[in-house]
C-alpha cells in the first residue's frame, strides 16, 4: 500500500489541529510499514496507539469546537462516533483472529484525509473567529488551549 504524505490542501489553518493530523498520518504510515513487513505484533502496537491517539484527538476537537460555537457540534460528533463504532467493529473481528490490518489501513487513510478537507474544514473560521486561536500560532503552553492540550495529550 501506499504511503500517505501530508501536503498542504490537508492545512485545516489551525495549527495545534493540524500537528495532531500530521501525527494521525504518521501513525497510518507507520501502520503500513508494519503490515508490509508482516509484523503482527508491530500492527497490533501501531493499531492500539492510533486508536488511542485519534480518541484523545477527538475529544480535544469536540471540545475546541463546541467552545467555539460551531453551529454544526452536534452533528460533527456524530460523525467521530459513528467512525468510533466502525473502527471497534474493526477490532472485534480482529479479536476472532480476522487479519484485518489491511482493510482498515484503507478505511483509514479515505476517511482520514475525506474527514480533514469536509468535516473539519468547515469549522475553521468559527474556532479561529470566536476563540481568536491564530492561523499557524506556536504551540499554545497558556490559556484554554493549552489546558486542553494538557488534558487530552498529557
Amino acid at each position: 500500500m501506499a504511503y500517505l504524505h501530508w501536503s498542504n490542501d490537508l492545512n485545516t489553518g489551525i495549527e495545534v489541529i493540524d500537528k495532531q493530523h500530521r501525527r494521525l498520518v504518521e501513525y497510518l504510515n507507520e501502520l503500513n510499514t508494519a503490515i508490509a513487513e508482516g509484523d503482527q505484533k508491530g500492527v497490533k502496537h501501531v493499531l492500539d496507539e492510533l486508536i488511542d491517539y485519534t480518541l484523545s484527538h477527538f475529544s480535544f476537537e469536540e471540545e475546541l469546537i463546541e467552545k467555539s460555537g460551531y453551529p454544526f457540534f452536534k452533528a460533527h460528533k456524530r460523525v467521530h462516533e459513528i467512525f468510533t463504532k466502525r473502527v471497534g467493529e474493526f477490532l472485534q473481528r480482529a479479536e476472532k483472529g480476522e487479519d484485518v490490518a489491511p482493510e482498515i489501513l484503507s478505511m483509514l487513510k479515505i476517511w482520514l484525509i475525506n474527514h480533514i478537507k469536509g468535516d473539519d474544514a468547515d469549522y475553521v473560521e468559527y474556532v479561529v473567529k470566536n476563540l481568536g486561536i491564530e492561523a499557524k500560532a506556536e504551540e499554545p503552553t497558556g490559556g484554554w488551549l493549552g489546558s486542553a492540550l494538557k488534558k487530552f495529550f498529557g
